[in-house]
């Protein structure tokens, strides 16, 4: 296995452009692989772990960056499925509660935190409403509880009065209001972070992670691929092929029928929402089941969030937001603002595509189902389709126990993944003693240690420091000024924080000692 130094320490699970160059070398001259994942979303590398980490020898493509899709565009939450369980959806919502578990007391507590969340209720009707509301998140503490999450990472809920809750979310309007029902959910410190800590916990167990390779064309045991640098291209055999594109899947693999929907979320500053750090819940006008949220976020944002409409037409390589469902967060955020929200204080938008299973008659996307499925197309190709981040770890397991059921040539082994913890993962109670600034044992973990011995350099927008854009090339597999800015700290996703930001991700890469492949 290829180990790193960086700094005294060595780093089996660094991804470099040195080491993307050996390994593609190496893929091209070798023998016929077991496992080829196409896509490098969390559902794609989530399948690279679980195969490595069984044994087979695997190998991730993703045309363009780790969590350069869908992936980087979600609500970063780690849900319980409390919604699920308002439309009846048990076995999701179960589903749900477990991986957000999983998530948060084994694999990743670095990367996850508890968050409030704040409905406030305001008169007349607040009494019904919160006790409508509070059942809700009653059953949803009902299953915190089945799959074993301790009320010390996410308490039970509870009714607040007008007080409390002026205090934990400021900027709601003071007349009328009542009080409010606060429950808790999993929140992610950043979902792209997550991508790519999955990735390289792949990549120590022998997984190979090449981004900026492409597959033009896949069937069930091989894959015809493109390198995205050189432009020269390879023919790749493997005993079994994943597809886990997502919303792009019908592009290998016509037969798979899915309803992309698009989940739209609007970037404020924290500011202008009194500085909370909690969310704030509206419910959706019409609906029992659909709030739009505030989310508190990176660098002094907010995100608020999110649509769930169909997405019709071509499939984008970014989505975009529409001043239609610009309009629709602001109206439903406002009605509970003392100071209302104007365009003037968007300051980014992003949008998302899910790739849901395609649904019976006309229901509306926001009540298709969840739940994911591993699906064969006719030339053999396995396309894993449906589900979303928070369970991304059980749609790998199924996925490879999938591809093992239909090989009896591969070994019978479980997945572990449940118990697999990624890299930089630490115990929740134990990450104060990590030697290191708050600000990287939140982006690092265990490894925080080592990210901020690196060697100082110019700064970045809002504080992101050298020695984070340095770490972002020489472990993380940042190839582009791009990677560094929009999936590797999120400073590109405000266009302002971008341009002032260019001159040091340049720099870093410099000192790394690399050529960005945007450079020029």
């Amino acid at each position: 296995m290829q180990t790193h130094i960086i700094g005294r320490t060595p780093f089996s699970s660094a991804l470099t452009a040195a080491r993307r160059a050996r390994e593609l070398d190496a893929l091209a001259d070798g023998p016929e692989i077991d496992v080829l994942v196409i896509g490098g979303g969390i559902t794609g590398v989530g399948i690279a772990l679980d195969a490595a980490s069984r044994g087979l020898r695997t190998v991730l493509v993703e045309r363009h960056d780790l969590a350069q899709g869908t992936s980087r565009f979600s609500s970063k939450l780690v849900h319980g499925g409390l919604r699920y369980l308002a439309t009846g959806q048990f076995g999701i919502a179960h589903e749900s509660a477990s991986e957000r578990h999983v998530l948060m007391t084994r694999t990743a507590p670095h990367l996850t935190r508890p968050l409030a969340q704040v409905v406030p209720l305001y008169e007349p009707g607040g009494v019904g409403r919160g006790a409508y509301i509070g059942l809700g998140y009653g059953l949803g503490d009902g299953l915190r509880r089945v799959v074993g999450t301790p009320g010390a990472i996410l308490h039970g809920p509870s009714a607040v009065g007008r007080a409390e809750t002026l205090r934990l979310v400021p900027a709601v309007r003071a007349d009328g209001l009542r009080g409010a029902v606060r429950g808790w959910d999993g929140q992610l410190i950043d979902d792209a972070r997550l991508v790519v800590a999955v990735a390289r916990t792949a990549v120590g167990y022998g997984a190979s992670v090449l981004t900026r390779v492409e597959a033009v064309s896949a069937t069930g045991d091989g894959a015809q691929l493109r390198d995205g640098v050189s432009g020269h291209t390879l023919a790749v055999r493997a005993r079994a092929v994943v597809s886990a594109t997502g919303v792009w899947a019908g592009e290998l693999a016509p037969d798979v029928g899915l309803r992309p929907s698009r989940g739209t979320h609007l970037v404020v500053e924290t500011t202008r929402l009194g500085g909370a750090d909690a969310s704030l819940a509206v419910p959706v006008a019409g609906s029992s089941s659909r709030f739009v949220f505030t989310l508190p976020a990176v660098h002094g944002r907010t995100y608020i969030g999110l649509t769930d409409v169909p997405a019709e037409g071509p499939v984008p390589e970014v989505a975009q937001a529409t001043d239609a469902e610009i309009d629709t967060l602001l109206d439903t955020v406002n009605a509970v603002l003392a100071d209302p929200l104007g365009r003037d204080d968007v300051v980014a938008t992003f949008a998302g595509l899910r790739p849901l299973l395609a649904g019976v008659g006309d229901d509306a996307t926001s009540d298709l189902s969840r739940r994911h499925a591993v699906i064969e197309s006719a030339s053999g190709l396995l396309n894993v389709v449906g589900g979303k981040l928070t369970t991304y770890r059980r749609m790998a397991e199924d996925a490879v126990d999938e591809v093992i059921r239909r090989d009896p040539g591969f070994p019978a082994r479980s997945s572990r993944t449940r118990t697999t913890p990624l890299v930089g993962a630490w115990p929740r109670s134990r990450l104060a003693e990590i030697a290191a600034p708050a600000r990287f044992v939140r982006r690092f973990g265990a490894e925080a240690t080592f990210a901020s011995g690196l060697p100082e350099g110019p700064a970045a927008a809002r504080g992101v420091t050298a020695q984070e854009l340095q770490w972002g090339i020489e472990v993380e597999g940042a190839l582009s000024i791009d990677d560094l800015l929009d999936r590797r700290t999120r400073l590109g996703l405000v266009e302002a924080d971008r341009t002032v930001s260019t001159d040091a991700a340049a720099a870093a890469f410099a000192r790394a000692g690399v050529e960005p492949l945007d450079a020029g």
